[in-house]
């Protein structure tokens, strides 16, 4: 037996005989080409690059309705990717200028793309790379002639025998096609590279696949037929595993389909703790679409819609056309049900496309180079040196409060100056708009993120201005702790159980409760079923989350009353070492779950 570590990036077990795909890097020939054959080279470049728009659209023609929005999202994100003007113009004019072959025009293109996406301090932005490479290499196995990265072989198992990918990477599109082959009975997948927020992972979480990224040469290591277990809750791979821990993950596997069935049978039940308080857990999404998703789980309303996805990726801004369809399009899918449109959330460290930079022209306060990106010009500080870009934004989003329940949420707040700034901001759209006759909710509330640790120290003034706040414990954790998550060499410190971290989550309840300004929590915390308990015990009583971790909250609600929820948080509040708090955490987890199985 042996064991390898990695990223558990979804819940779950799957075990299965090994099968490794194709190493995904191609051996790329360079060489020198003739004047007379540049227009050759180019017309190589383009037929690659229409055999992959027209694998992509297949791809996405065939997607279920049933499927996650996620599907359609990453396949939508590729194929922009792929008309890329830095991915499909570049190249071509490399080939002329300096006289090289279609492939190596490329593949000098995506390391001068990829290096600008390696400059981005955000972690989930700066993971955007891998989808640019996993593009560019549908593109290559396009010129090379060969078969492309929808159609890896794979043998047909055994009878009875599930299979378990080992690949040193895999696009979202790899793990659609695969996963739908009639043939194919996919329990899992690793691979070498990724992580927690690359699209791979997220779309594992999405189709409940068990899968664990960023295993060091794992290919090497795991033969082809092994017998493994991929253990996503823990983060491991384990390879000829002994009888006995075959059996105890067998175990885990039946408990694991059955747990999943009660939960599914909570989606209707209105969540409220034993002694009866209710609490209301709303959904994280990005895209319009991702609005079913959150229906599907049962979601009390939209607690975090992040409007940047829309802005990603593009040459043109959308305009406030665009942006009120979209969010409109939520607004109605809701049902009256509250939707929160966070504003823009982008800056330095969240990069436009560099064609849709220069469109908004050179502002003052505005830098071509950044330091620190991380606390540079984002967020609030971004739409206040381009207050065009805001304004559309903000009338988009008073438009869409016409058709639906819908508030703004402003990101990153650190001042009150920021606060009276868009507030004013508001008014002003709000009087364009009546100008224009344009129907809008008048009275739609405003509200502050509390992701700066200033902000979660300035509450009194904040909470005499904002109507809500919305806690973002990923930025909260990192600014207090001053720790990039990002950064390998110190993300184990990246703690959310630090008692600072808890002293300015629960200062900001507190204050909130005091001073009747709604509190929810939209970060990782909020999913996370450790900390349910402990976050009721706070007085929180809004959760937002991504949709697939809603009935597994609402679970640890209805079995907690706020009682004994308020006792641990008094304990934990008093403790001042993590790991005792955790331990702390996972016995009162281990009760709970004691008793439900009872």
């Amino acid at each position: 037996m042996r064991e390898l570590n990695g990223i558990g990036v979804s819940r779950g077990i799957a075990i299965g005989r090994v099968h490794r795909l194709a190493p995904s890097e191609l051996d790329i020939r360079q060489y020198q080409i003739e004047r007379k054959n540049v227009l050759h080279e180019v017309a190589r470049l383009n037929n690659a690059f229409s055999l992959v728009r027209t694998e992509l659209d297949t791809l996405h023609r065939g997607v279920g309705n049933d499927a996650p929005s996620e599907v359609r999202a990453f396949l939508d994100l590729h194929r922009m990717i792929l008309d890329d003007s830095m991915l499909c113009d570049a190249p071509r004019d490399l080939v002329r200028q300096k006289l090289i072959n279609a492939e190596w025009a490329l593949t000098i293109q995506l390391e001068h793309v990829c290096d600008q996406f390696e400059a981005i301090d955000d972690e989930y932005f700066r993971s955007r790379s891998q989808d640019v490479r996993q593009v560019v290499e549908r593109v290559l196995k396009a010129l090379a002639g060969g078969e492309t990265a929808t159609m890896p072989v794979v043998r047909k198992p055994a009878d009875g025998e599930r299979v378990v990918l080992v690949a040193h990477d895999l696009a979202p599109a790899d793990i659609l096609h695969l996963k739908d082959r009639a043939d194919l009975d996919l329990a899992g997948f690793v691979t070498e590279l990724g992580g927690a927020t690359s699209h791979t992972a997220i779309l594992a979480r999405s189709l409940g696949v068990p899968a664990v990224l960023g295993l060091a040469d794992v290919r090497s290591i795991a033969q082809e037929g092994d017998l493994v277990i991929v253990d996503a809750d823990q983060g491991r791979l384990i390879i000829d595993p002994s009888a006995e821990e075959l059996a105890a993950y067998r175990d885990r596997v039946k408990k694991g389909a059955e747990e999943r069935a009660e939960l599914r049978k909570l989606k209707g039940r209105i969540a409220r703790t034993k002694d009866g308080i209710a609490i209301d857990l709303l959904a994280n999404i990005e895209l319009p679409g991702d609005a079913r998703d959150a229906l599907e789980a049962g979601a009390d309303g939209i607690g975090l819609f992040r409007t940047e996805f829309l802005f990603m990726n593009r040459d043109q801004l959308p305009d406030e056309d665009e942006q009120f369809e979209a969010y409109a399009k939520v607004a109605r899918a809701m049902k009256g049900k509250p939707v929160v449109i966070r504003t823009l959330d982008v800056g330095a460290d969240k990069v436009l496309n560099a064609v849709a930079r220069d469109s908004l022209g050179f502002a003052a306060g505005a830098p071509t180079v950044e330091s620190n990106p991380a606390l540079g010009l984002r967020a609030i500080r971004y739409c206040l040196v381009y207050p065009e870009l805001f304004l559309t934004q903000l009338r988009a989003i008073l438009r869409a409060s016409s058709v639906g329940t819908v508030r703004i949420l402003v990101p990153m707040l650190a001042h009150v100056h920021e606060i009276d700034s868009a507030l004013a901001f508001v008014a002003r759209a709000k009087e364009q708009l009546k100008e224009r006759k344009h129907k809008f909710d008048a009275r739609v509330p405003m509200g502050g993120m509390i992701e700066v640790p200033a902000a979660a120290l300035s509450l009194p003034a904040f909470v005499k201005r904002l109507k809500f706040l919305s806690i973002g414990t990923n930025d909260l954790i990192q600014y207090t702790l001053a720790i990039d998550r990002a950064d390998s060499s110190v993300s184990h410190l990246y703690d959310h159980l630090h008692p600072a971290v808890l002293q300015l989550i629960s200062r900001t309840i507190k204050t909130g409760e005091k001073s009747r300004v709604p509190v929810s929590i939209c970060g990782e915390m909020a999913g996370e079923t450790e900390v349910t308990e402990l976050l009721l015990g706070l007085g929180l009583k809004q959760f937002s989350m991504h949709p697939s971790q809603i009935l597994a909250v609402k679970q640890r609600v209805l079995e907690t009353s706020r009682r004994s929820a308020i006792q641990l948080a008094s304990r934990v509040m008093r403790t001042a070492d993590p790991i005792e708090i955790r331990k702390t955490l996972n016995r009162s987890a281990a009760r709970s779950a004691a008793a439900r199985t009872a």
